[in-house]
């Protein structure tokens, strides 16, 4: 595959770089036109966190959907330079900050602000969404009240979460793809 494509919004249509070697698996169109299509209008004006961003694949369909901001986080250089590469293809630059940081130590670090949506999308098969999740769990003021937590997982990798404060309140699987949706208990979707 030669690159992934924004498949809806502004930038409709762009091709975006994938980051060089195997250390990321980008979403597939079908899951994220599925993804985008439970979030519906309320991107609009929404600011997400894209948690082990990859591509910033999923940060930038936000954005091309009305995304007021999105910040992309992810730890390896790489990433980094595609994530920058892609903000300039689709010309979303002035409204995204990416940073090179360790998810852990950035989730569990007090918020410089919060996030109506936060898209967790680690490598697989490591436990790192587990670990992000209860590091949000322990940390939510990173989310708004009504926001949503999203992961994105192999079926495979599912087990149970003993969470706190958030809860799951739908599932989605589309092939090896699961999304998980949480919210803060409470909130009712």
């Amino acid at each position: 595959m030669s690159g992934i494509r924004v498949i809806g919004g502004t930038a409709r249509g762009r091709r975006l770089n994938l980051v060089p070697g195997d250390s990321t698996r980008p979403i597939t169109d079908r899951v994220k036109e599925n993804l985008f299509n439970i979030i519906g209008h309320e991107i609009v004006g929404a600011e997400l966190l894209d948690v082990f961003a990859g591509t910033g694949s999923v940060g930038i369909e936000a954005l091309s959907r009305g995304a007021e901001y999105v910040r992309f986080l992810d730890l390896h250089r790489r990433a980094i330079q595609t994530i920058h590469g892609n903000l300039a293809i689709t010309g979303f630059k002035d409204r995204a900050q990416v940073q090179q940081q360790d998810a852990f130590a950035v989730l569990s670090a007090r918020p410089d602000r919060r996030f109506d949506f936060i898209f967790i999308a680690p490598p697989q098969y490591q436990g790192l969404w587990i670990r992000a999740l209860e590091a949000l769990d322990g940390n939510l003021e990173w989310l708004e009240e009504e926001g949503w937590v999203i992961v994105q997982i192999d079926p495979k990798e599912e087990e149970t979460v003993s969470l706190l404060r958030l809860v799951e309140f739908d599932r989605r699987k589309y092939g090896n793809t699961l999304l998980l949706f949480y919210e803060i208990l409470g909130n009712g979707s």
